[in-house]
């Protein structure tokens, strides 16, 4: 697998706010964590119906990204994302954890920093 390429693809369709898109690209068992999330969410309904809710309270949000490393099972990979049309609502430095079972995400662990003005 090509893990920067799938991490494009990945961070699109966040930055496309496509619940669709991006469920199909975790297991139907994928455990997620981020920082509203940090017990985690177990399952790809779960997942989707936190995403459907993330997102339509949440302004436009472009996702970049930066650098991916492999590890055993998966990747790991940083990114940018400016908030609101041109960052004018800040912007976050994220990592992801990502543990792969076969093409599809089982583990995904959200680390995220907001960047200075």
């Amino acid at each position: 697998m090509d893990i920067a390429d799938f991490n494009a693809r990945w961070l699109a369709a966040w930055t496309a706010k496509d619940v669709d898109a991006l469920c199909a690209f975790y297991a139907e068992d994928c455990v997620y964590r981020d920082p509203q999330t940090a017990g985690g969410l177990t399952g790809n309904a779960a997942l989707r119906a936190y995403l459907t809710g993330l997102f339509a309270a949440t302004p436009p949000m472009t996702y970049t990204p930066d650098e991916t490393w492999p590890i055993p099972g998966g990747f790991c990979g940083r990114w940018y994302c400016e908030i609101g049309p041109g960052g004018s609502g800040g912007r976050l430095r994220g990592f992801d954890l990502v543990v792969l079972d076969g093409d599809r995400i089982a583990l995904n662990e959200v680390y995220v920093h907001q960047m200075p003005a």
